[in-house]
């Protein structure tokens, strides 16, 4: 009787052990996830009459084309990674509380009803900011500012780099 006992207490023990470790995989796998978790950023065209500093509430506004245009009169225009890459997928799911593939569809409906222009889409983050750099009142999402004086980065909620 007392080796059964023995064999149980040890099983036990060993099951603590090993539910130990997995919940500190578990705690690790986490705070790994929360590190590699992409940031954003937003730049605007420096002549355009982009605010240095924004809300995110009116940065949605303006993403979702509720915002057209800004204070001195100047057409918004969208700049975005395609929804397939990495800053893309996180700008639709963040920003827009998408997929790539619902963000595509809610563009295609806004254009189709006459709503909003199409947003420009682009490969790399230099592309980007080349675009945004050229066009008054280009605005554009990227995971961080290249060395580019041609832009300015605009403040969200007085962040120049924001995760959501």
């Amino acid at each position: 009787m007392k080796q059964v006992q023995k064999a149980i207490l040890k099983n036990w023990s060993d099951l603590w052990g090993y539910k130990f470790l997995f919940i500190v995989w578990m705690l690790l796998a986490s705070i790994t996830a929360k590190t590699q978790e992409t940031t954003l950023a937003v730049v605007g065209n420096q002549s355009g009459g982009i605010p240095a500093v924004m809300k995110l509430s009116e940065l949605k506004s303006v993403l979702k084309a509720e915002t057209q245009r800004w204070a001195n009169g100047n057409r918004i225009v969208i700049a975005l990674m395609r929804p397939n890459t990495t800053v893309g997928k996180t700008t639709s799911s963040k920003l827009y509380d998408m997929s790539g593939d619902e963000l595509n569809k809610f563009w295609m409906s806004l254009v189709f009803q006459g709503k909003a222009p199409p947003p420009k889409f682009f490969n790399t983050t230099s592309e980007l900011e080349d675009y945004v750099a050229q066009n008054p009142g280009a605005i554009g999402v990227i995971d961080r500012p290249l060395a580019n004086n041609d832009v300015k980065i605009i403040a969200i909620d007085g962040k120049t780099q924001f995760s959501l």
